[in-house]
């Protein structure tokens, strides 16, 4: 058994509770991890307080955490590029982070110039950017305007954006201003009146990615002229308005992965300011992404 903060039901932070789970062997093309850091992100506390059920049905005694980083344990059947004792980034699409082990499916090695923590910080953040560009087709020259610019997503989306030569424009708190001018895009204000704004900055825009889901769609579709180079992460309201709902694509994650890894293992891509805290504070730091009292990435170390 592995020590593990568990979902006693859907609620408010403190249904997060210290518990045990059993994780067993790995199975075909599985490897078990013994966690090491497991990374936090907004869509855990989505998760935690109910309200992607229909996406993620959890059981009492579900873990959360779709992210971590740790040191491989067992191999399962087919598993050849690593082996017991090696240093692993996961990526985990059904939960589980949250826990001393972790069977996983999805990995890339830790390079040695890659903290745990930083491991732990870009596995979800990662996919996810890599993956809508790929989907949005954004191609050198371009213009990306990026709903979210300071988030997990939206750090390394800007980078990965620019490397490919295009450009950006980051709609971010007026305070996360200068953190996205340090990456290299064009600041913008979220609210009332953002498609005046963008276009103050830029002829055209050609692509949208939504990393905030915050309600900025309809000033994205009138930029975009239309739904077609649209995609969001996590608006409720996507289907509505037409606009594609982004969701991982199994064969395509391993190759994000290995994609981005070196980039931070070079120090070419950087993350977003994290904080680190125990696993058992899990509780206490929902309690203060939800208040707003926390703006960094949070890593719990295990």
């Amino acid at each position: 058994m592995a020590k593990a903060m568990v979902l006693k039901g859907y609620g408010p932070p403190d249904v997060l509770v210290a518990g045990e789970v059993e994780v067993g062997e790995p199975g075909p093309g599985q490897i078990r991890v013994a966690v090491k850091c497991a990374g936090v992100g907004p869509t855990d506390l989505e998760v935690r307080a109910g309200y992607l059920q229909a996406v993620y049905p959890l059981d009492p005694g579900a873990v959360l955490g779709f992210e971590a980083s740790g040191v491989v344990e067992a191999a399962g059947a087919g598993v050849e590029d690593v082996q017991p004792g090696d240093p692993v980034a996961v990526f985990l699409p059904g939960l589980g982070g949250y826990a001393e082990q972790v069977l996983a499916t999805y990995w890339v090695r830790k390079p040695g110039s890659v903290s745990w923590a930083d491991a732990a910080a870009f596995p979800a953040s990662a996919e996810a950017a890599a993956r809508v560009l790929d989907q949005l087709g954004l191609a050198a020259g371009e213009t990306l305007l990026l709903l979210g610019g300071a988030g997990s997503v939206g750090t390394i989306a800007t980078q990965l954006a620019l490397a490919r030569g295009a450009s950006v424009i980051a709609a971010v708190r007026p305070g996360d201003f200068a953190t996205v001018e340090k990456l290299g895009a064009i600041p913008v204000a979220y609210g009332d009146g953002l498609a005046g704004r963008v276009r103050v900055d830029a002829d055209r825009v050609d692509a949208v990615m939504d990393a905030a889901g915050r309600g900025g769609l309809p000033d994205a579709l009138q930029l975009a002229g239309g739904p077609q180079r649209v995609i969001t992460l996590s608006d409720p309201h996507a289907v509505d308005l037409g606009v594609r709902l982004s969701e991982p694509v199994p064969e395509r994650i391993r190759p994000e992965l290995e994609a981005v890894i070196p980039m931070l293992a070079s120090g070419a891509l950087a993350l977003r300011p994290r904080i680190t805290a125990p696993l058992g504070d899990v509780a206490q730091i929902h309690r203060r992404l939800e208040s707003g009292d926390i703006h960094e990435k949070v890593v719990l170390t295990i």
